[in-house]
């Protein structure tokens, strides 16, 4: 039996260094895992990239591919994009894809591919009106996006403990997405 395939996306937020973590639990769990970084994620993971490309069997990209290169990911059964930063909540709720990230989540919008989002944000961030906006934006076009109940909860600034981020719910999210 061919295992489902998980794309991982993590973005520059504190959690994104646990990721290895994610990404055993969704082994654990029976995915095939494809991880995705922003290009500031992939600086801090620098040290860490062999280590999870070794893990997941699959290159870790933080860049799209050029129009000459042939893909090298399976196709996704579900995608999660955490943890989310505010920049990249409001890029992908704007349409903008300044990385490969937000490039990724525009085309799945568009073909409406399964995908869950998963926000890190303090408090300050999350009263943002653009932030409220692009949630909301964002569950309009058929994201999951796992903030407020059921999902992440913002702390005050330099509160937050990223050993607390709910990755569980990220990936429960991917399952049911999945089917």
């Amino acid at each position: 039996m061919t295992s489902r395939v998980l794309y991982l996306f993590g973005c520059a937020a504190p959690p994104v260094l646990d990721l290895a973590g994610a990404v055993q639990r969704a082994r654990s769990d029976g995915w095939s895992v494809c991880v995705g970084l922003t290009p500031t994620a992939a600086g801090w993971l620098e040290d860490q990239l062999p280590t999870l490309e070794e893990q997941t069997g699959n290159p870790v990209r933080s860049a799209p591919r050029s129009p000459e290169d042939r893909e090298v990911w399976p196709h996704a059964d579900a995608a999660i994009v955490a943890p989310a930063t505010l920049n990249t909540v409001n890029s992908s709720a704007l349409g903008l894809t300044p990385n490969f990230v937000t490039g990724y989540v525009a085309e799945a919008i568009g073909m409406g591919w399964p995908l869950a989002m998963m926000p890190y944000v303090n408090s300050a961030y999350a009263t943002h009106p653009q932030f409220g906006r692009s949630v909301e934006t964002l569950r309009s076009a058929g994201v999951r996006v796992l903030y407020g109940e059921g999902g992440f909860r913002p702390s005050p600034p330099g509160e937050g403990d990223r050993t607390a981020y709910p990755w569980h719910l990220a990936l429960d999210a991917a399952r049911s997405l999945a089917g």
